[in-house]
């Protein structure tokens, strides 16, 4: 028997009374913790506390627990740090005080620019029939190259990829080229897309910000919210980006060891930690992610444990949890061992699952269907129990 003092705490990213998967659902899955958010609240937007008390009575009357907030989004003044930004940062330590009253104090966000998370697929057909999210490089340049017209943009792809993407855009037609704009628009399940002029006008104003500017206003970010997090307990956990590159000329603060060591050391306070994403790190070709678990690790509040699968050109899909290129058992290895030294449990939840079964017939969230979590949920477990003999 392993002397383990607990296990990892499961939980199970649901997006409240609108989301397709029920919390019974949930509780079959075999979560006990819930990570959810306001996503009724607009960006920037104080959380009223009788919100966040509605949401917590729902999770709790179905014998769960609210266990982490993903995401109270920062809005896009303060990662611009444009003017007005002083009244978003009160609004957000306004919501910080209100969610940590209500006993949540684990909070997820994310400093991409403008688009959370992009793919330029929501169903690929796997082998077994299932489906899974998918980035691929030639389709991102045939919409930043003949959808979006992007000033310049050709000067971000090889030559091998623009060959591609001229071959790919004049096969498709116009439905293909609406669902691909559609896709790499999404921003984040339950929420609009960003329109192309919104994304133009956003990409000029990060084009004179640049790496560096965004990285100062990160350090700006938390640095507003410091007091707020120490004095009520609270761990804020930033997301890598996803992908870990720049895309449409957007630059990228949170893909690599380096930036997340850089991220921790600028703010250097117990409250400044990371979601620790083995999909988005592993969509990385240069990143080792057991090296950055080790790196970061004390400081490491939020699992997300997904696969991805890349091929040469950089290009991924979601793979099964334990069958793509990231080293799983490697993975929970050392992500036990930290846990085993911990007061509280890690939480950590299954991520981005495949669509199948029965859920090929329902309209889900992208990545967010039961079935397909359900199952990277099982095999986590297993996998955890195997390594380290705790049941």
């Amino acid at each position: 028997m392993s002397t383990n003092k607990h296990k990892l705490l499961q939980t199970w990213r649901w997006y409240g009374p609108n989301d397709p998967v029920s919390l019974q659902d949930v509780k079959q899955a075999g979560a006990t913790g819930i990570v959810s958010a306001l996503h009724h609240i607009p960006h920037g937007e104080v959380w009223p506390l009788e919100d966040i008390k509605k949401r917590k009575a729902i999770i709790e009357a179905a014998g769960l627990t609210w266990a982490v907030v993903e995401s109270v989004p920062v809005h896009e003044a303060i990662k611009t740090r444009r003017a007005g930004a002083e009244k978003y940062i009160e609004n957000y330590n306004t919501s910080l005080k209100n969610l940590a009253a209500c006993g949540l104090k684990t909070i997820c966000y994310n400093f991409m620019p403008v688009l959370d998370w992009t793919r330029t697929q929501l169903d690929l057909i796997m082998t077994d029939g299932s489906k899974a999210l998918y980035f691929n490089w030639i389709d991102l340049a045939v919409f930043d190259l003949y959808i979006f017209n992007r000033v310049n943009a050709a000067a971000d792809y090889s030559e091998s990829i623009l060959a591609k993407a001229k071959i790919r855009y004049e096969a498709m037609t116009a439905a293909e080229l609406d669902e691909l704009r559609i896709n790499v628009l999404m921003g984040i399940p339950n929420e609009k897309e960003i329109e192309i002029e919104a994304l133009r006008a956003s990409i000029a104003e990060y084009k004179n910000i640049g790496t560096e500017g965004l990285k100062a206003n990160l350090t700006w970010f938390l640095n507003e919210i410091a007091e707020t997090c120490t004095t009520h307990g609270i761990k804020m956990t930033i997301h890598p980006d996803d992908p870990p590159y720049p895309i449409l000329g957007l630059p990228r603060i949170a893909s690599t060891k380096e930036d997340l060591l850089y991220i921790l050391n600028s703010v250097d306070q117990p409250f400044n930690g990371i979601c620790y994403c083995t999909g988005s790190l592993g969509a990385g070709m240069d990143n080792n992610l057991v090296e950055i678990f080790e790196a970061v690790k004390e400081r490491v509040y939020f699992l997300h444990l997904r696969n991805v699968t890349k091929d040469e050109e950089g290009n991924f899909y979601e793979a099964d949890h334990l069958g793509g290129d990231v080293n799983m058992y490697e993975v929970m290895k050392v992500v036990t061992a930290e846990n085993a030294k911990r007061l509280t449990p890690i939480p950590f939840r299954p991520d981005h699952g495949h669509q199948m079964l029965d859920d090929l017939n329902k309209v889900t969230n992208p990545g967010y269907s039961a079935i397909g979590r359900l199952r990277g949920l099982a095999e986590l477990r297993g996998l955890e129990i195997g390594v380290t003999g705790n049941y």
